[in-house]
């Protein structure tokens, strides 16, 4: 079985399931333009600024979520004036919704048909959870949960 690792700048379907993809979707009421730009926005307790960082996408999201590092401390992060603690299994869901809802967006709903049953991988990815606000595995047990 074909393993495919995830990153931007992979081949087709890997990069359009990279969370750098721009793909605009609306998650409770929020529009979202790319999965990067929701995962940096919980680094915002700020709902208006929150929503601001859930427009970008790509790098401009990852640059946006870059200068919040008290989360890191205190294991706090936001969804619109909701507190979830980092390793919180509340924590978790809420990012499986939100990669429901991302499901909506056809491009991306396509990379993951077109994936198939293949092996995911993100050999990027962070391990640790102080350190990232979704780790390699829970992005890959994320898709796999999705794409049941």
């Amino acid at each position: 079985m074909a393993v495919i690792d995830i990153y931007s700048k992979a081949p087709y379907p890997a990069c359009a399931l990279s969370n750098f993809a721009a793909h605009p979707f609306v998650f409770e009421s929020v529009e979202c333009g790319g999965m990067e730009g929701f995962l940096q926005s919980l680094k915002y307790k700020n709902i208006k600024k929150q929503r601001k960082v859930c427009l970008l996408s790509g790098k401009e999201a990852k640059a946006a979520g870059a200068k919040k590092r008290w989360w890191k401390l205190s294991g706090n992060l936001w969804w619109q004036g909701k507190r979830y603690k980092r390793r919180s299994a509340e924590f978790f869901e809420l990012r499986v919704k939100a990669y429901r809802a991302l499901l909506k967006n056809q491009n991306f709903a396509a990379a993951l048909r077109a994936a198939g049953d293949s092996e995911l991988a993100h050999s990027i990815g962070g391990h640790n959870m102080r350190t990232t606000i979704l780790t390699e595995e829970e992005f890959i047990s994320i898709l796999n949960i999705i794409r049941k």
